[in-house]
């Protein structure tokens, strides 16, 4: 299926993302408009109105314009089936995202280590000097930044990338023909130029509309492979990210702030109610994801260097080895141990370094 057949998928009425990787899938080889009508009848059933246009292909001319657009301005859209779309993006848990992202710039959205670094709007001077540093120390990592391009955080990670001559991605919540806010202009350039991108599922034309930045977030979510809040009051937009980030079994950080601080209070409770784990520094994130420093050889997992386990230890090692991760009860199951025992010994692994817990009470092996 070429370019414009892709773009034209998404101004399908009746197509959702969803809709359009499960065609995708059920017809990898096909030019889904130029499928017999039969087939497509037999496919669409009762969903007249997008089974009519398919058949007319009505959304080519917007499609057109758009595939114009994009030409014109060094756009690159790019669908879930090509080879530089996020692979973050195609796994299982994240198959609420985009069938299509509009990409500009160069960054590899592929890298190794991403980080996404958001917060409130409205950061203190404290917050965009803890961003700064952080960002500076995860320079060590050669850690790419991702953000949102917002006020407050978003605008100090992506400043702090470039300062540090780390990749930034922004990911955007309308169309890549404006930059809202109008004062980022300038940081976006900056980011292009230096070889990030901006990436946004939303056409040219898209209204700014606030019920799309929530959905812009779980794009951010789902490019990383951890996130840290910085600075967030008690509702926000950081803690819708950090809550899908979760959702997509993505590690979640906060910086926990000062008790009294308003814009502190959202990432206290984070921490507080187990839904991030306290971040100091860098460090603790790489530690947590099992980084070494660039030029560093990889080290074994713990458990395979120095730490001598017991029959029913190594029976919790060799289950994990095999997931991802997995809850207490899950662990217990696959065991066969009262829950209290692997309990007990989950907490002997965690002291010892061999196994490693994450948001939502799941464990894991510490990541090579």
């Amino acid at each position: 299926m070429d370019t414009l057949s892709q773009i034209a998928l998404t101004f399908t009425p009746g197509l959702g993302n969803t809709t359009i990787r499960h065609l995708v899938d059920l017809y990898p080889d096909e030019d889904i408009f130029s499928l017999p009508p039969a087939e497509l009848k037999q496919a669409f059933g009762s969903h007249h109105t997008t089974l009519n246009a398919i058949l007319s292909k009505s959304a080519f001319p917007r499609a057109e314009q758009e595939l114009e657009f994009c030409q014109k301005n060094n756009i690159t859209p790019l669908f879930f089936t090509d080879p530089e779309y996020p692979e973050r993006l195609n796994r299982p848990e994240t198959d609420d995202c985009p069938a299509l992202l509009y990409v500009l710039g160069s960054a590899n959205l592929n890298p190794e280590r991403p980080v996404a670094i958001v917060g409130t709007r409205r950061a203190t001077p404290h917050g965009r000097d803890n961003t700064h540093l952080l960002v500076q120390q995860l320079k060590a990592y050669d850690t790419p930044i991702v953000s949102g391009l917002a006020y407050g955080i978003d605008t100090a990670s992506h400043t702090a990338a470039l300062d540090f001559s780390l990749p930034t991605v922004a990911v955007l919540g309308h169309g890549l023909d404006r930059i809202y806010p109008a004062e980022n202009r300038p940081l976006a350039k900056r980011i292009v130029a230096a070889g990030g991108a901006l990436v946004t599922e939303y056409p040219s034309g898209t209204a700014i509309n606030p019920r799309f930045f929530p959905a812009r977030n779980r794009i951010i979510a789902a490019l990383s492979d951890a996130i840290v809040v910085v600075e967030a009051a008690e509702k926000g937009g950081a803690l819708i990210t950090a809550a899908i980030a979760a959702s997509y079994h993505r590690d979640v950080f906060a910086l926990p702030g000062r008790l009294s601080d308003t814009y502190s209070r959202g990432t206290i409770n984070l921490i507080a109610t187990n839904r991030a784990l306290l971040v100091r520094n860098a460090d603790d994130i790489a530690f947590q994801l099992g980084w070494t420093l660039v030029g560093q050889q990889a080290r074994l997992p713990f458990a395979e260097e120095n730490v001598k386990l017991s029959v029913d230890e190594q029976k919790i090692v060799d289950t994990l080895r095999k997931n991802e991760h997995l809850t207490l009860d899950e662990i217990a199951s696959a065991t066969a141990m009262p829950l209290p025992k692997a309990a007990s010994l989950l907490f002997n692994l965690e002291m010892s370094n061999t196994v490693q817990t994450l948001p939502g009470h799941l464990y894991r092996l510490p990541q090579r």
